[in-house]
């Protein structure tokens, strides 16, 4: 069942993203890739993180862009044309603490009521840790400098850029969390 679940989100991200959006679709692997990594902190729920992981910036693909904020169109994808699980569908519409975007964008209202936040800390934080420690490119970097470059690439004064400066405190500790939990584990 678990290689059903990233089997299949592989195959919807890499149809929506690979051709359209190779650099997107380039840091969604990398981003699978560390769900990877990192699934053994998850045991019965590491197939739904590697899943949300390969899916989180599925919003992104032209098609899908209705409203222009990636989280939101990504989950509504997932429910309405895949009858996605809900857990992964929140996953992906909350992903790497998207409410505060969907605040700056004036959508807050509209992904929270239609979205509700997941309440499992360690899953989300594991989201947060590999969304947030890869780089566009799909290369391993660190929170800091994750931070740093979307800043950069977007303007301090963006939407984005208002939104990751809000955020960074928390992805911050997110991070933080998973790496504690990832040197917990026994070697």
């Amino acid at each position: 069942m678990a290689d059903l679940i990233t089997k299949w989100a592989t195959e919807v991200a890499e149809s929506e993203l690979a051709a359209e959006l190779p650099r997107r679709w380039a840091h969604t692997q990398g981003v699978a890739e560390r769900a990877t990594e990192v699934r053994g902190l998850l045991g019965e729920h590491s197939a739904l993180l590697v899943a949300a992981a390969t899916l989180h910036d599925i919003g992104y693909a032209p098609r899908l862009a209705v409203t222009g904020f990636h989280p939101l169109d990504g989950a509504r994808f997932l429910r309405d044309e895949h009858g996605a699980d809900e857990r992964l569908v929140r996953l992906v519409a909350n992903h790497s603490f998207a409410l505060l975007e969907a605040e700056e964008r004036g959508l807050r209202d509209e992904l929270a009521s239609e979205f509700p936040l997941l309440e499992e800390p360690l899953l989300v934080d594991a989201l947060v840790y590999c969304d947030m420690t890869t780089t566009p490119d799909g290369a391993p970097t660190s929170a800091r400098e994750r931070i740093a470059e979307i800043t950069s690439r977007y303007g301090a004064d963006s939407v984005v850029g208002r939104f990751i400066r809000r955020a960074a405190p928390e992805i911050l500790s997110s991070v933080q969390r998973v790496e504690a939990a990832l040197a917990a584990q026994p070697r």
